[in-house]
C-alpha cells in the first residue's frame, strides 16, 4: 500500500513469491547481527513491495549506535564526529544530532553539507590539499581545518587562524596496523597522508608549530580499540612532546565502535588517558561505527544464466554502480539467509547487469534455486553505498527509504533519467563561447 512516498509493511497478496516460495523462502530467519533491525520478520514481509534496487536506512538501528556513541561521551568527555564520507544522508542528521558532536568533511561540499543540516554543530574538514579558490568559501562552514602537509599549513594557516579557526595537522605515525587492505592504509608505505616525524623535524619551525590547535591521525579501518592502543603507543613515541602543546587530538575514524565485539573499556580508557596526559580535548570521526547495520539494498534476480559449471544470477543491482566498495575494498557483503540456511547446496554467484565484466558481487549459498523475481536483501548497506554510486552504463540510481521506527516506509527520494543526463551536460542551449 502505497501513499505520498509512504509504505505500510503489508505481504503482496496473490504474489508469486507469497504462494509458491513462502514455504521455501520465507521460513529462513536470519538473526545476524547486520539483519537485526529485522526483528525477525523476513526480506519479502519488510520490503517487498518496494520497486528495486532500492537503498532502505533504518532508523531504529540508527538511534541503537547513536546511543553506544554517546555513552562513550558521556564516560569520557569525547567529542564524536560523523564522518560523512562514509554517510551522508542528512534526513537523519537530525536524529543523530541527538547523539554527535557534529560533522567531518572531506571538503567544501561535505562541510556545507554538514554546517547546514546540523546547525549548531561542529564541522571540521581535512583534505589531503585544498584548492585556493574554495579556502574564502569553506572558512564560512569550518570550525576546524586539518592541513595535511607543512606546505599547506604554510599557505593556508595564518589566514583561517585569522578567520578564528582552530587549526590542525595531520600526522602519520608509519604504524600499519592493518592487513590486505593497502587501499584503505594510511600508514602504507609511500602513503600520501600525514606529515612523518621524518618531515615534521625537516620543515617545521617555532612559527608553525604556534600555529597548531591541534594534531589528527587516522590509521584505522573497521578496527578494534587493541589497535588504536597501537598505534597511540607510536604517536606517543613519535609526536608526544608536540601534543603536550596541543588543545586537542583528533583520532580519526575507523574505530568499529557499534560493533558487537568491540572493546569499548579499552576504547574509554585510551580516551581518558590521552586527555589526561596531555590536557586536551579527544576528538572520534567514525563514519562506519555511525551507520553501521543501519541499512540495507534490495534487489531481484533478472535471470539464471549458467557457464559451464557456474550458476549466474543476475541482478537488477550492480556492484559497480550501487556498491562499489564490494570492487574496491574489496569484500563480499552478507545477503539475507544465506549463511543461515540449512542446505547451501545450491550455489550462486550473484552479478551485477552492466556491461563490465567484473561487475561481481560474489558467490552465495542457498537452501533453494533461485528464479527470476526472487527478493534479495544485503545488509550493512547504509555506509559508503548511497554517497558513492554512480550511473555507469546509465543504471539507475536507486531510490532512498526510511525505515521508521514505527515500522512505515517513506520514500526519501524519486531519483529517475535526468539525474543521470544533467550529470553529462547541460540541459539548456549555452551561447558559443
Amino acid at each position: 500500500m502505497k501513499s505520498d512516498g509512504i509504505i505500510t509493511m503489508q505481504p503482496r497478496k496473490g504474489s508469486k513469491l507469497e504462494t509458491i516460495k513462502e514455504s521455501r523462502v520465507n521460513q529462513i530467519i536470519d538473526t545476524r547481527p547486520v539483519f537485526s533491525g529485522l526483528k525477525g520478520r523476513t526480506p519479502e514481509e519488510m520490503f517487498g513491495n518496494l520497486p528495486t534496487p532500492c537503498y532502505i536506512i533504518d532508523e531504529g538501528q540508527l538511534h541503537r549506535n547513536g546511543k553506544v556513541l554517546w555513552s562513550v561521551i558521556e564516560h569520557t568527555g569525547c567529542r564524536i564526529l560523523l564522518a560523512q564520507k562514509a554517510f551522508s544522508n542528512y534526513d537523519f542528521y537530525p536524529l543523530l544530532s541527538e547523539y554527535l558532536s557534529g560533522t567531518e568533511a572531506s571538503g567544501l561540499y561535505e562541510a556545507r553539507l554538514g554546517a547546514e543540516k546540523m546547525p549548531g554543530k561542529e564541522v571540521h574538514v581535512f583534505c589531503a590539499a585544498y584548492r585556493d579558490d574554495e579556502m574564502d568559501e569553506l572558512f564560512q562552514y569550518a570550525d576546524h581545518i586539518v592541513f595535511n602537509s607543512v606546505c599547506q599549513l604554510k599557505k593556508f594557516g595564518k589566514k583561517a587562524k585569522a578567520q578564528g579557526i582552530s587549526i590542525g595537522l595531520r600526522i602519520n605515525p608509519q604504524c600499519s596496523t592493518q592487513d590486505g587492505h593497502d587501499i584503505y592504509d594510511p600508514c602504507a608505505r609511500g602513503s600520501r597522508l600525514g606529515v612523518t616525524r621524518e618531515v615534521w623535524d625537516r620543515e617545521m619551525n617555532e612559527e608553525l608549530t604556534s600555529l597548531l590547535d591541534g594534531l589528527h591521525f587516522h590509521t584505522l579501518c573497521e578496527q578494534n580499540a587493541d589497535d588504536l592502543e597501537i598505534t597511540l603507543q607510536a604517536v606517543e613515541a613519535g609526536f608526544g612532546h608536540i601534543l603536550s602543546r596541543m588543545k586537542w587530538l583528533n583520532m580519526g575514524g575507523g574505530h568499529h565502535i557499534t560493533r558487537e565485539d568491540y572493546d569499548i573499556p579499552c576504547l574509554e580508557r585510551l580516551i581518558l588517558y590521552a586527555q589526561k596526559k596531555w590536557d586536551l580535548q579527544v576528538y572520534l570521526e567514525p563514519g562506519e561505527a555511525v551507520a553501521l547495520n543501519g541499512g540495507y539494498l534490495g534487489a531481484r534476480v533478472l535471470d539464471v544464466v549458467q557457464n559451464e559449471e557456474v550458476h549466474i544470477a543476475i541482478l537488477d543491482a550492480s556492484a559497480a554502480c550501487h556498491m562499489p566498495d564490494v570492487l574496491e575494498m574489496p569484500y563480499k557483503p552478507p545477503i539475507y539467509g544465506t549463511e543461515t540456511a540449512e542446505n547451501q547446496n545450491h550455489i550462486y554467484r550473484l552479478a551485477g547487469p552492466t556491461c563490465l565484466s567484473g561487475d561481481v558481487i560474489g558467490d552465495y549459498g542457498f537452501s533453494y534455486s533461485l528464479e527470476e523475481g526472487d527478493f534479495l536483501l544485503f545488509g550493512d548497506m547504509a555506509i559508503y553505498s548511497t554517497c558513492k554510486n554512480n550511473t555507469f552504463n546509465g543504471m539507475p540510481l536507486p531510490n532512498i527509504w526510511c525505515l521508521t521506527e514505527s515500522g512505515q516506509l517513506l520514500q526519501l527520494t524519486d531519483f529517475g533519467y535526468d539525474d543521470f543526463q544533467s550529470r553529462l551536460g547541460s540541459r539548456t542551449k549555452q551561447n558559443s563561447q
